[in-house]
């Protein structure tokens, strides 16, 4: 860990001018409390770092939690291991053709009908929008129909091995238009109310809502909605490519172990002695009794951790794009195996990890 400043603290090995930069201007916001943490995959955002922890007293900046509310990982562990797997493949089995069939694909992707699995997810959050006095369909008209649709961008879908060769299925998708949509309307509350009251901002994106102002408890609301929306989208289509992924085996799957969290969600929680709004951009909840996953890819396709608190870090545990010190579209063309391996062995090892092999990627991979 690098002490960069009193209030920010990075993990990161690499960090590129203008990610520090944009960080640093972060961290100096009046109500950053103690200090922004960087973990070691911090890269440019929208307003704040991609890859950090941001912990903030009486106000919340809705770009800071980011667009895609309650962005996150799943990951159901099978009974099977890399054999039974193997049997299939040589079989020829189409199984990547059978789960884009079940599961819309790219942006503005959505069902053409409801289905039975969906109906009971999709009453739990009509209820709660009731109960919540918003109506989603403002945002997005046909909103429930986005349930169990994976998106586009960084959004996955893989059947992979972890070090023993067992075999996991594993997604990573958010609350899609509907989120989005209501994020960027509160942005642009947030905004306009910087306008109203004159108040000058080294980023417009920085804009923030203060906590007690009907503002703020308007957007925590309908934020914790689409979190709710994001975490049954996924749950939605972990359960049809279960499904698909048992007809391909020929044989019922008997799911040994469940993960499913956020990685861009903000939530109440208290911090060296104060109650503080934890703003998550691409990270994991890292409790004591809590379980996340994140991509290791190229090489080692899955990596997982047990929970552990980390106070220094607000207890969150680094996740995400492994390898990536730049954006998205900037970082592809440059990531190879081996920077990966290198960078994981010098973040990443600990004594139950620090040993474990890195399985070549195969056909067995469907993203």
């Amino acid at each position: 860990m690098k002490k960069i400043t009193e209030r920010l603290l990075s993990w990161a090995s690499l960090l590129e001018d203008n990610t520090l930069e944009q960080a640093r201007t972060s961290s100096r916001m009046p109500f950053i409390y103690p200090h922004l943490a960087l973990m070691p995959d911090a890269h440019l955002g929208l307003g704040a770092t991609v890859g950090s922890v941001i912990p903030t007293l009486g106000a919340v900046m809705p770009a800071a939690v980011g667009v895609d509310i309650g962005c996150g990982m799943i990951a159901v562990r099978t009974q099977f291991t890399a054999s039974d797997v193997d049997a299939r493949v040589a079989a020829g089995s189409p199984l990547r053709e059978q789960i884009e069939r079940a599961i819309p694909l790219s942006a503005g992707g959505k069902n053409n009908t409801i289905v039975t699995t969906a109906e009971p997810r999709i009453d739990e959050l009509r209820a709660l929008a009731s109960e919540s006095g918003f109506d989603p369909a403002t945002y997005v008209r046909e909103w429930e129909r986005q349930l169990g649709t994976l998106g586009s961008g960084n959004h996955f879908i893989e059947v992979s091995l972890d070090e023993t060769d067992a075999v996991w299925v594993f997604l990573h998708s958010g609350s899609r238009g509907i989120g989005n949509r209501i994020a960027q309307h509160h942005i642009k509350v947030a905004q306009a109310l910087m306008s109203k009251w004159w108040i000058e901002l080294p980023d417009r994106d920085l804009a923030y809502l203060v906590e007690g102002t009907a503002e703020f408890d308007r957007y925590i609301t309908e934020l914790r909605w689409a979190q709710r929306f994001a975490l049954l989208n996924r749950e939605e289509m972990m359960d049809r490519v279960i499904r698909q992924l048992s007809e391909w085996m020929t044989v019922p799957i008997v799911e040994q172990e469940r993960i499913n969290c956020h990685h861009n969600f903000t939530e109440k929680e208290t911090h060296y002695g104060k109650s503080v709004w934890l703003s998550l951009r691409a990270r994991s909840r890292r409790g004591r009794v809590s379980r996340g996953s994140f991509p290791v890819r190229w090489e080692r396709p899955r990596t997982w951790w047990p929970g552990s608190a980390t106070p220094s870090r607000c207890s969150r545990r680094r996740t995400g794009r492994a390898g990536r010190t730049r954006g998205r579209r900037r970082g592809e063309p440059s990531r190879t195996s081996s920077c990966v391996r290198r960078w994981w062995e010098s973040s990443f090892a600990t004594p139950t990890l620090s040993s474990t092999r890195f399985p070549r990627r195969t056909s067995r991979s469907t993203r």
